[in-house]
């Protein structure tokens, strides 16, 4: 009975998460146009940022709620693998190119900048009894924090400079006014954030109950249920034609996964949140790693036509992606 009352509170969270997050996208996007915010800052900032709402609020409950630190660890970075997942998914959407033979070039710094903040949280996990702690939290979370705005500064200068041309995601109502759609992003966002706060209680319970490991647990379940707003508006973008901004989405998400990862560790008063966690965590983001290479290179060096329902980068995305689950699997 227990077993079913937690999983059936998970998948009440999940559901809430899944539609009120592609419902809190639709919204953010009538914001940013009718506020005049710039486009460059669209897929980076504002999709990547209320997309990524479920991942921070549930980091925050996972520290400082739970009490679970290989939930919010596992989340984060298993968020990471699971992007560039749907990164895959998404080539099957798009008909004879692979998606990486469509988006532009200015990707690969997202993808690099990506590449340079979960590198430094690898080693945060695999080296973290080594780096300075200033009181609680590890100095390295400092130069995470440090690092995101740096390189959000040096992205959306780069963007600036080539004057690259941002695609609509949606068609978004020319009368709706913006009093309406701050009110309706407000309430759907509250209902993402409940769902988050309470979705850390009951993967614990689960694992718990299971007897799965919490790392286990954290990164795949968890992980997935909070990359589903990224889903639903990535799959949502490529269909209505705007390869870039689904492709952003998800590369910047992954940039301000490590800066919630930052903020956890700020959060979690009993000690630098990369030693409590299972060093496991380091194997997923060494796997992200090799899947964000993968996505440069078949930028860079894309092929016009695709063979098969998918391109081949997109196969190996997959693949990697299914090694990371056998092996903690295993490793469980």
């Amino acid at each position: 009975m227990q077993l079913l009352l937690q999983t059936g509170g998970f998948i009440l969270c999940s559901i809430i998460i899944i539609f009120c997050g592609a419902k809190l996208s639709k919204y953010g996007d009538v914001i940013a146009e009718l506020s005049g915010l710039g486009k460059a800052w669209f897929g980076l900032i504002v999709m990547a940022g209320v997309t990524s709402l479920p991942e921070l609020f549930t980091g925050i409950s996972a520290v400082a709620i739970v009490g679970a630190p290989d939930i919010a660890v596992g989340d984060a970075l298993g968020s990471c693998a699971f992007n560039l997942l749907i990164l895959a998914i998404l080539d099957y959407f798009v008909r004879g190119k692979p998606i990486s033979s469509v988006v532009t070039k200015s990707h690969i710094l997202a993808g690099l900048v990506g590449v340079f903040l979960i590198s430094l949280s690898v080693i945060g996990i695999i080296f973290g009894k080594k780096i300075p702690v200033i009181g609680w939290f590890s100095s390295s979370s400092l130069l995470l924090i440090i690092l995101y705005l740096v390189s959000i500064h040096i992205i959306f200068s780069n963007e600036q400079r080539n004057r690259l041309k941002k695609l609509e995601m949606t068609p978004t109502p020319q009368n709706l006014p913006m009093a309406l759609a701050i009110r309706r992003y407000v309430l759907f966002a509250s209902l993402v954030i409940a769902g988050a706060i309470a979705l850390p209680y009951f993967a614990n319970n689960l694992s718990e109950i299971t007897g799965v490991n919490k790392s286990f647990t954290g990164t795949l379940l968890v992980a997935a249920t909070t990359s589903m707003p990224e889903l639903v508006v990535s799959i949502t973008a490529v269909r209505l034609g705007s390869m870039d901004i689904a492709v952003g989405n998800l590369l910047g998400s992954n940039i301000f996964n490590m800066l919630i990862l930052a903020l956890d560790d700020i959060l979690y008063n009993e000690g630098p949140l990369l030693v409590a966690a299972n060093p496991n965590h380091a194997l997923s983001g060494m796997v992200t790693l090799l899947m964000t290479a993968v996505v440069g290179i078949g930028i860079i060096h894309s092929q016009p036509r695709k063979r098969y329902a998918l391109a081949l980068d997109a196969i190996i995305l997959i693949v990697l992606y299914l090694i990371l689950v056998i092996a903690l699997f295993y490793l469980n």
